[in-house]
């Protein structure tokens, strides 16, 4: 079976996570789809296989070498993100992309462009998968699991590659953050891991954003308009007055490489009371720090004017992993030697956002992350290109005959 075969059979499973759930997995797809890992892993005749009750998926690739040879692992997600749809995920192959506009939905006036998307051109002449518009494609991030399963396959079918033990693990909910939350770093049992989750091909990373997420709660105090003067409090106006507050252009939309920003992603409320949730990103640690504090002191100005209006609870999501890569960075070394060794030009640079292996970074599994290929990830213009996903099957296993090597 092809990576595009297997990949064009995850993407059938429903997987969306959900944050509202408090469960793990957050939705019951994840675990149908787990489940069916693990039939396909135990019918390859893997071994060590167990599947969780939270939807955490283990396997190993017994070495076929003598000598010793450090254990590796190769990481992916099962869930898609809440972003938009996963269901009845319908994708189609644009064989030999010819660089013009794609229509994915005729009916709906979907049309994937390069004029809006001009990455779309660096892959002209190659097959693209894509969606019918209606729904996100799912490559974020079983194609990151078909690519891993199928390195899997190619390593058992050809046992003149030597290799050490390999470990796989899939795992729930990467998408809400919480994918690493009850990963077993000690059951899964390797030395270092690659999360294979990145965008487009030839992408290593190896840092992240440190992350936080902030819910600043606003009370109001209700009146009837007509007789309002000097007794209304509008919860909603007072969350406006703070939210202009922050520097206009650290927003996302504003920001690049190592930029931190302030992201509001969500305004709930009414005259009685407003909740504005922000995500707080920078890969500086020392700024990051800053930017928490720089939300606590515009709350304490609000309250100022407004007695015990505003209050602010934040949460740190996860941290820059670098510190826990650096001691280590010949696992970074390897990954590039084995980008080169295929044909792909390795493109180190830092995550604007975090992965699963950031956290398993802090929790004694450093873990790097390698491309799985696809673009326009969280909705329904994603595509995959299928050399990309051929390539990363390719760097997986170039990973485990450069370990064994060495």
């Amino acid at each position: 079976m092809t990576v595009v075969d297997r990949f064009l059979q995850y993407v059938k499973f429903d997987t969306q996570s959900d944050e509202l759930t408090n469960l793990t997995p957050s939705t019951p797809g994840q675990m149908e789809f787990a489940r069916h890992l693990e039939a396909e892993l135990r019918a390859m005749g893997l071994t060590e296989i167990s599947l969780d009750s939270n939807g955490y998926l283990f396997a190993t690739l017994p070495a076929n070498t003598d000598r010793p040879v450090p254990t590796i692992g190769f990481i992916a997600h099962l869930d898609t993100s809440p972003d938009m749809s996963g269901r009845h995920v319908s994708p189609r192959i644009v064989q030999q992309y010819d660089g013009g506009d794609i229509v994915l939905n005729a009916a709906d006036d979907i049309v994937l462009r390069p004029s809006e998307f001009p990455e779309l051109l660096h892959y002209k002449g190659q097959d693209l998968i894509v969606t019918d518009g209606k729904t996100l494609l799912g490559a974020d991030d079983k194609a990151g699991i078909a690519e891993i399963i199928t390195a899997i396959a190619h390593l058992q079918a050809h046992p003149e590659i030597e290799h050490g033990k390999i470990r796989i693990g899939f795992n729930p909910d990467e998408e809400i953050g919480q994918g690493a939350h009850k990963f077993d770093v000690e059951m899964f049992g390797a030395d270092w891991a690659y999360t294979m989750d990145g965008g487009e091909v030839g992408e290593l990373e190896y840092e992240n954003f440190n992350a936080a997420v902030a819910r600043v709660t606003f009370k109001g105090r209700n009146v009837h308009p007509g007789y309002a003067k000097h007794k209304m409090l509008n919860s909603l106006r007072v969350a406006n007055q703070f939210a202009i507050m922050l520097p206009r252009w650290e927003t996302p939309e504003h920001t690049e490489g190592y930029e931190g920003f302030y992201h509001l992603v969500s305004i709930k409320g009414d005259v009685e009371e407003t909740v504005l949730t922000y995500i707080i990103r920078d890969h500086d640690r020392d700024r990051f720090e800053r930017r928490k504090k720089e939300l606590e002191h515009l709350a304490r100005k609000i309250n100022n004017e407004f007695p015990g209006c505003a209050s602010i609870e934040i949460k740190d999501q996860y941290f820059n992993m670098r510190e826990k890569i650096e001691p280590v960075m010949h696992i970074v070394d390897v990954a590039i030697k084995a980008m080169e060794n295929v044909g792909v030009t390795p493109k180190v640079q830092p995550i604007r956002g975090g992965t699963d292996g950031a956290q398993l970074s802090f929790k004694g599994l450093p873990c790097p992350n390698i491309f799985a290929g696809g673009l326009n990830f969280h909705g329904r213009y994603e595509f995959v290109p299928v050399p990309s996903m051929e390539k990363a099957t390719d760097v997986i296993v170039e990973i485990a005959r450069l370990v064994a090597a060495k």
